[in-house]
């Protein structure tokens, strides 16, 4: 049996809470938070719960709460992640986290090297795996794209693509953290190029595609994530050599955020407005709505109407099979809002990442995780990848692959 700290009961977290709390193999779920209140509701909700208030910015607060407990899963802001990091250390726990922490160094890239090797060995040391970037994307995009390996002898290119397009009539540009999003929205994004990791501009570099599910076809851009790094650097022992690997995201977000980034309303920086200063980030930040994760909340933005309960994402692996050039084209197929709100009383996007990320969870639970140390989700043995997909289609998200000859892309 199985007891496993929740740090942080925002969308995602609470996800992960109620799906333990069906496990059989789960015997208590300590839910833990800055806010108390958010703590109360959600441990009210669930059989196998205890609350907790915990500082995350004091690392002893997380290790007291940690006390004797088999798995940390980290879903707090990235800030957090080298406290929880090394308090699950200090707890000798193992460790799940949705993002990959950007707070180890001053250069993200260098932290995640971080990760991949002082860290991994570290959890090794003590018996346990830590494993990063298990929320959607990435995440299940990850699994994915770990899947369509399988198809190719040698890979040279893989485009990772993620368009939201769920939009509520009420103002609501985010449907996860909006910090998260903003702080995303206005780095400068990572792609894996003719074997190099690069910096290029954030909302830069467009690519269109159009889906026969989807409307009409949609812009997609640079955006800050984990995928390229990640994959460009498990190039050859996981993704058979990959010269370039690129993610591309768009949606009402994109559209909301990419002005405010053109006018420079994304910066961090204080300046000088009529004597006062003012960081326009936080200026913005200040007048987005929370991320709804209540059932009520998410009901009254069904009752009010939506404009597009619509998605896609894809996963295009390009390379040689039986010396021949192929392309192996992944949709990831899950419910859209009203259906996921229908199946689970959660919002497409806590559906999708809460439940993919609860999934990675389950794995632990069922002790599915051979690997000692720290590892990111594209590093997956196929033996894990089928059993993440198995019960992935449990939930209705399920992966539709063609393999087709580049003279018919």
């Amino acid at each position: 049996m199985k007891k496993i700290l929740v740090l942080g009961v925002g969308a995602q977290g609470s996800t992960v809470a109620r799906r333990m709390d069906e496990e059989p193999d789960v015997a208590e779920i300590i839910c833990a938070d800055y806010d108390q209140r958010a703590v109360n509701e959600l441990v009210g909700e669930l059989r196998k719960g205890r609350g907790v208030q915990v500082d995350a910015s004091n690392k002893d607060s997380i290790v007291a709460a940690a006390k004797d407990v088999d798995l940390i899963v980290n879903a707090l802001p990235l800030a957090f992640g080298p406290n929880v990091l090394e308090a699950a250390l200090e707890a000798k726990t193992n460790y799940q986290d949705f993002a990959a922490t950007d707070a180890l160094t001053d250069d993200w890239v260098e932290g995640i090297k971080l990760m991949y090797t002082e860290y991994s060995r570290r959890f090794a040391e003590i018996g346990r795996t830590a494993i990063i970037g298990t929320g959607s994307a990435p995440g299940l995009i990850c699994v994915a794209a770990r899947n369509a390996m399988r198809y190719l002898d040698t890979c040279e290119t893989i485009y990772n693509i993620v368009y939201e397009g769920v939009e509520a009539k009420r103002f609501l540009p985010f449907w996860w953290s909006p910090i998260t999003a903003l702080s995303d929205m206005s780095e400068a994004a990572y792609a894996y190029e003719n074997g190099q990791i690069i910096r290029t501009e954030a909302f830069s570099r467009p690519v269109y595609r159009k889906y026969d599910y989807l409307d009409s076809e949609v812009k997609l851009v640079e955006h800050a994530h984990d995928e390229p790094l990640h994959m460009g650097m498990n190039s050859e022992k996981f993704f058979k050599g990959v010269k370039n690997v690129y993610f591309k995201y768009g949606g009402p977000g994109i559209d909301f955020a990419e002005p405010l980034h053109r006018a420079g309303l994304l910066s961090r920086e204080p300046e000088d407005i009529n004597g006062v200063k003012v960081a326009p980030f936080y200026v913005i930040l200040k007048h987005l709505p929370p991320a709804p994760k209540y059932r009520e909340e998410i009901q009254e933005i069904l009752d009010e109407g939506l404009v597009s309960d619509t998605g896609a994402m894809v996963v295009e692996a390009y390379g040689t099979k039986d010396g021949k050039e192929v392309l192996v084209e992944t949709h990831v197929f899950a419910p859209g809002l009203v259906e996921s709100f229908e199946r689970a009383g959660l919002t497409a996007e806590m559906y999708l990442t809460g439940q993919g990320g609860a999934l990675f969870t389950k794995m632990f639970v069922k002790d599915m995780y051979t690997q000692k140390g720290l590892i990111s989700s594209d590093m997956l043995t196929f033996e894990q990848v089928d059993y993440y997909l198995e019960c992935a289609g449990e939930l209705g998200i399920t992966l539709q692959i063609e393999v087709k000859p580049i003279n018919q892309v």
